[in-house]
């Protein structure tokens, strides 16, 4: 079932070698200027990003027109209305209760959560190789390839990440298949080259054993096609794609980020603070640049601790290792309420937390599973 091969088409045999190497041995690779770390290395590099000057000055803010905002005062109307909505949404959940109870107590408190935002860029390149289809080739013969920081490509919308591959000009090498060593194939692991194997049914005896007619999976010959192969014994070469040769490069890889820096200000209250970080706040303060400065004079010290914090942790992490596009911060206002309410002679609580007044209750009266009651 094999065709011929002659001398130059010889398969070699492969079959206790990786079908897809990650990367060529660096000696096949010549050197590029400027890109020697390469080979030496043999892996990705991280390009720091070029010094760039600082931006606008530190403003200083006035906060009594920003603290005269208020987040509206929560009436017994609006919290049972909250927690109707919750319980509806709940399938076992009574909304006899949210009915039926008598609110006793609202304790409200207002918090503040600061966030910031920060928008960065970073690059690294490494060698990498596609199947070399007779097109033209970018190398050095074509001039020198640019420093990776001079790159220019299209910048996403500010704050969404995102990654992007490119192919650096000039830097492009064609070389004989490392994999199959320029053949496009190699012998099949499965069969050794044969193109049959032993037949399963039978165990190549021809006939099963105890009877004497022969074998019917294989007709009686003891062999079956090798379907590894099919039959042909050899496969393709899956590096180069049955091309023989590869187009090597350098591929530059740009990773844009965005890292959060989060803080909800201190408060008395029992509702969890994973909670209160996702809810939805009433905006009250806004900053955004490519460089924003720590908030040195807000009223509560927290807020301008954590911003001090948070600037000086993403400048820390990035200033090495890849360039600030864009920073913003926010304080937001957080409405939290706690409800004390009294239901067939026993007292609970709730919380009504953000500006869409969602619910947390952890021990509401007459919840069911099932037809059943949790007790």
């Amino acid at each position: 079932m094999d065709r011929d091969l002659s001398e130059d088409d010889s398969v070699v045999d492969l079959s206790f070698e990786a079908e897809s190497p990650l990367a060529a041995p660096t000696e096949l690779l010549e050197r590029l200027p400027g890109y020697d770390w390469l080979l030496q290395a043999g892996r990705g590099q991280t390009f720091f990003p070029p010094l760039e000057a600082l931006g606008r000055p530190q403003e200083q803010r006035s906060w009594s027109s920003f603290l005269e905002h208020r987040v509206p005062v929560m009436t017994e109307e609006v919290a049972r209305e909250a927690l109707l909505s919750f319980v509806n949404s709940k399938c076992c959940y009574s909304s006899t209760v949210a009915g039926d109870l008598v609110i006793r107590e609202l304790n409200q408190q207002t918090l503040c959560r600061y966030r910031l935002e920060t928008f960065s860029e970073s690059r690294i390149s490494e060698w990498t190789f596609q199947p070399f289809t007779n097109r033209s080739v970018d190398g050095p013969q074509r001039g020198a390839s640019p420093r990776l920081w001079d790159i220019k490509v299209q910048v996403p919308p500010m704050f969404q990440e995102d990654i992007r591959k490119f192919q650096v000009p000039h830097s492009s090498l064609v070389k004989e298949c490392h994999k199959c060593h320029g053949r496009g194939r190699y012998k099949c692991s499965g069969c050794h080259g044969a193109g049959t194997v032993r037949c399963p049914s039978c165990c190549g005896a021809k006939r099963k054993a105890r009877q004497s007619r022969r074998c019917q999976l294989c007709a009686g010959s003891g062999r079956r096609r090798c379907s590894t192969c099919s039959g042909r014994g050899n496969k393709t070469c899956a590096t180069c794609k049955g091309e023989k040769k590869l187009l090597h490069f350098i591929q530059l890889v740009i990773m844009w980020k965005n890292s959060l820096f989060e803080f909800v200000s201190e408060h008395r209250l029992n509702c969890p603070r994973e909670l209160l970080a996702k809810a939805k706040g009433e905006n009250l303060f806004k900053d955004e640049n490519s460089v924003v400065y720590p908030i040195v004079d807000f009223p509560l010290q927290d807020i301008s601790l954590a911003s001090q914090r948070g600037i000086a942790e993403h400048s820390a992490a990035l200033a090495s290792r890849a360039r600030v596009l864009q920073q913003r911060q926010t304080i937001e206002l957080i409405p939290l309420t706690e409800v004390h309410y009294w239901y067939q002679g026993k007292t609970y609580v709730y919380y009504i937390y953000g500006t869409d007044h969602q619910v947390y209750a952890v021990d509401y009266p007459e919840r069911y599973c099932c037809g059943c009651t949790i007790v």
